[in-house]
């Protein structure tokens, strides 16, 4: 799996699967999108369609974590974590293959 999701993160995706009242089988979906001012924008949701051909599946911490083959190329040994801080509060991309990203963290450039 190309993605790693810190404890932190899990803990905090639970909680929103809770608070949000999702369907058992809900799973967060980690990607890449084109756009932002970088190239590319990490995308996360939460989705129950899962593709045995164009997804990679795994559990970590306890979260069900899917990423499509796609972006796994641009994503591979990305950690995704969680950050709660008087300045900001949000999920966080640490990605080695980021050549450049934008100011705010949530575009890069492969």
């Amino acid at each position: 799996m190309s993605i790693v999701i810190t404890e932190r993160a899990a803990t905090e995706v639970k909680k929103i699967l809770v608070d949000q009242k999702y369907e058992e089988g809900t799973f967060l979906r980690v990607g890449v999108t084109g756009g932002g001012c970088s190239g590319f924008s990490y995308a996360l949701g939460f989705d129950k369609e899962y593709d045995q051909q164009a997804d990679s599946k795994t559990d970590q911490h306890g979260v069900t974590v899917v990423v499509d083959k796609k972006s796994a190329l641009y994503l591979e040994g990305t950690s995704v974590d969680f950050y709660e801080g008087v300045e900001k509060r949000g999920f966080t991309f640490d990605n080695p293959n980021a050549v450049k990203s934008c100011g705010c963290g949530s575009s890069f450039q492969a």
